[in-house]
């Protein structure tokens, strides 16, 4: 049986370490440097540090886990447990020198996710929560919203790299909430954005086309402080990334109407 707990406490630890190194690249960041995964989708350098050190300790917290990560990182084949780990969520902001990005670094079993933890960088906050606990920013217990309805609901878009596969959905979404809602924001880091949902400063986060590590730590996280994640059927396949609606839970159903009739 594992000590979530404690695995938890490690992870925590090393993901505010790695948020210190990113913290301090940036202040000689080499933008010559960055390189084009696919059209507008970058990875710099320090990217592929920040994974290279998480991955290097996780093998330590424990040994038998295989791996996700966005860079490439990990050997995951059968193995009972996985990690997925996002170095750099938001790597677009952190070129441009612009808040928020994270690191983001879940554990999961073949059947849930059972640990998640995403430490903000430019805020200096680190949430968490592991299966059966309550979440957590900097050791203050977290809660979703109590808004219900749409017209006070301030909520987070994102715009996946693959513009031409989600231009016509976004289009027609953005088309149905502006100016039906209270706010719509996008702000480029799905991990650290989940964790706003959790802590009671949006209601919702609608995003597809994303990869796995984007969006199981923030999940956990939002989950446990009773928040709501499913795909945009109200499915449970949103842990791939493909479709991800994430909310307080109270408007979950009013934003799933919308979706399915697009």
């Amino acid at each position: 049986m594992l000590d979530l707990k404690q695995i938890t406490a490690e992870v925590r630890q090393l993901a505010i370490e790695t948020g210190a190194f990113l913290r301090e690249e940036r202040k000689n960041f080499h933008r010559e440097l960055v390189q084009e995964k696919q059209s507008h989708d970058y990875v710099s350098y320090v990217d592929k540090e920040s994974e290279r050190r998480i991955v290097k300790q996780l093998k330590k917290i424990l040994p038998e886990a295989g791996f996700i990560a966005e860079e490439g990182s990990g050997s995951l084949t059968d193995e009972e447990y996985c990690w997925l780990v996002d170095p750099l969520d938001g790597t677009t902001n952190y070129i441009h020198d612009n808040a928020p990005y994270c690191v983001s670094i879940a554990l999961r079993n073949k059947e849930e996710l059972l640990v998640g933890v995403v430490y903000e960088v430019c805020r200096n906050e680190c949430f968490w929560a592991w299966k059966g606990s309550k979440a957590y920013c900097n050791g203050t217990e977290i809660h979703v919203s109590s808004i219900n309805s749409l017209n006070e609901s301030f909520i987070e878009l994102g715009f996946p790299y693959n513009a031409e596969s989600y231009r016509e959905f976004v289009t027609e979404l953005i088309r149905e909430l502006y100016g039906n809602v209270g706010g719509l924001r996008l702000q480029g880091s799905a991990a650290a954005e989940l964790c706003y949902i959790a802590a009671g400063r949006f209601e919702a986060r609608l995003e597809g086309l994303l990869g796995p590590w984007d969006i199981a730590a923030g999940a956990l996280i939002l989950m446990q402080a009773g928040g709501k994640v499913t795909d945009y059927k109200g499915g449970d396949e949103f842990y791939s990334g493909k479709q991800v609606l994430a909310t307080n839970g109270k408007i979950h159903h009013y934003l799933l109407k919308i979706i399915t009739s697009l």
